[in-house]
């Protein structure tokens, strides 16, 4: 058993190894003792396994498959249910073992057997669940399948479908209430009242219009007036809140940006991010989902100005800078679910250029959108952003969620307070300490503004724009809708 244990597995069976074995054992006897019938003998025990193996190659068993996740997409630390459906397409028969093949991340792969012993109309069903702890997009499959001549003799694998994609999200954390636009209140909605007629008496009634209810009639000012009035009502505006999404590679990078892209490209999947980053990301899910709760139409823009989900992978649509209701706060997710840095870079680390040389297909979109290294378009904080900024003016607060930015970057940064009706900025890096004149320099332009490191909760950084405490020492967050510590 030794032996055949060292035999490849993927042309024979045990049963296919035995009988070559005994196929050369049964010709060698007959050249010793010129016995013709064991040469028949041999030359059946040779040649069938070969038959065997040729057929199944040439006539392959025909798969259909098909998966669903659920939920799809899913956060992070979240468990999603997979459901597979296998169903055999062409006239052959016969069992197969067949195993889904997962990014190692996920554990150990899961194989089972086909059919199944629920099978329905041919079609055999599977489920089983997946949790990751990282944000991306994961390659879930193919499903390769294993299966034996009718003799059992042979083996032939085979991949019987493409797989899918798992687009996992960053679960948002729940943030403290704040003051966000100053006389709008935390719901974010405000009223304002349309004057017909400059009388106090009239402020709130208009002239009756073919199709008012009559319930609105304000018979007193019809009597005043010698003509059907109505009351005029409140014209409730919804707000706009602007996130600035910062997502440079020199605002991120440092030692563990080339780690955590290896790291992930040994997992078969290559995303260029760092610790600081990743907070940033939660950061960005967080306090969108806290203003749009409170009815706050969003606006994502990067530090250019551009759509800020512009060169995400897993956006669904790139090109998009505003977002509204449940919708629009899933596209966010999704959006921010593979999300990199970007920008010019030095690829001098020698993990960082072998995952390059790797041609790990998340990098091939990272350097085909960036070049070698090279920059281009608007630089960080210019004209395209202010004028992006004061196309919507006064329509709500402003807040931006930056990486490390320098005292000019500050400099230039500090006058857009003025287009939002509050602005909070956020600085996330490994020494904030080090970022005194830069804060100082955004809060002298009205910027309310605070600088932390990645080890502090995303909701004790918010916590902050409303109180002059020292941060809390890192704790546990309570990520939204699912109930636990994140």
């Amino acid at each position: 058993m030794a032996l055949l244990d060292r035999l490849p597995r993927h042309l024979f069976t045990v049963r296919g190894w035995g009988m070559l074995g005994a196929g050369v054992a049964a010709l060698a006897a007959a050249s010793v003792m010129g016995r013709r019938d064991l040469l028949t003998l041999s030359v059946l025990l040779l040649v069938l396994p070969l038959v065997s193996l040729a057929g199944i190659r040439l006539v392959k068993p025909r798969f259909r498959v098909y998966r669903e996740f659920n939920p799809s997409p899913v956060e992070t630390s979240s468990p999603t249910t997979v459901r597979l459906m296998v169903a055999r397409t062409g006239t052959a028969s016969g069992r197969a073992t067949m195993e889904e093949r997962l990014p190692p991340r996920f554990g150990e792969s899961p194989v089972f057997r086909f059919p199944s012993r629920s099978a329905a109309g041919g079609t055999s069903r599977y489920e089983y669940h997946l949790r990751s702890a990282q944000r991306g997009q994961f390659r879930i499959g193919p499903v390769t399948a294993e299966f034996t001549d009718p003799f059992g003799l042979s083996l032939h694998r085979q991949a019987i479908d493409d797989g899918d994609t798992l687009t996992v999200t960053p679960a948002a954390v729940v943030l403290p209430l704040t003051g966000l636009a100053g006389a709008r209140g935390n719901d974010g909605v405000t009223a304002t009242r349309i004057r017909a007629n400059p009388s106090d008496d009239d402020v709130m009634t208009r002239e009756y219009r073919h199709g008012d209810p009559m319930r609105r009639v304000h018979w007193a000012a019809t009597a005043r007036h010698g003509s059907l009035m109505v009351r005029q009502e409140e014209s409730v505006t919804t707000p706009e809140a602007t996130i600035i999404v910062d997502h440079r590679f020199a605002a991120f990078s440092g030692g563990s940006a080339a780690a955590s892209a290896g790291l992930a490209a040994q997992d078969g999947h290559a995303m260029v991010t760092s610790e600081t980053f990743e907070w940033s990301v939660v950061a960005a899910m967080s306090i969108s989902a806290h203003l749009a709760d409170r009815n706050y139409g969003l606006r994502l823009l990067d530090t250019r100005g551009e759509p800020a989900f512009l060169h995400s992978p897993s956006a669904p649509q790139p090109e998009t800078e505003e977002y509204s209701g449940a919708f629009g706060l899933q596209s966010i997710a999704e959006s921010l679910a593979a999300i990199q840095l970007s920008g010019p870079h030095q690829r001098r680390d020698s993990r960082l250029r072998e995952i390059v040389a790797r041609d790990v297909p998340a990098l091939e979109v990272f350097g085909s959108r960036h070049g070698s290294g090279q920059d281009s378009g608007p630089p960080s904080f210019d004209d395209q952003l202010m004028d992006k900024l004061s196309a919507h003016r006064m329509r709500g607060p402003l807040i931006a969620v930056l990486g490390r930015i320098s005292p000019e970057e500050a400099l230039a940064l500090a006058p857009a307070a003025g287009y939002g009706t509050n602005a909070f900025a956020i600085i996330v890096a490994e020494k904030p300490a080090e970022f005194s004149t830069v804060l100082e320099a955004l809060r002298q332009g009205g910027w309310r503004a605070v600088a932390v490191p990645p080890s502090v909760p995303v909701a004790a950084a918010w916590g902050q724009f409303d109180q002059d405490v020292a941060l809390p020492a890192p704790a546990a967050e309570v990520r939204r809708g699912a109930g636990v510590a994140r």
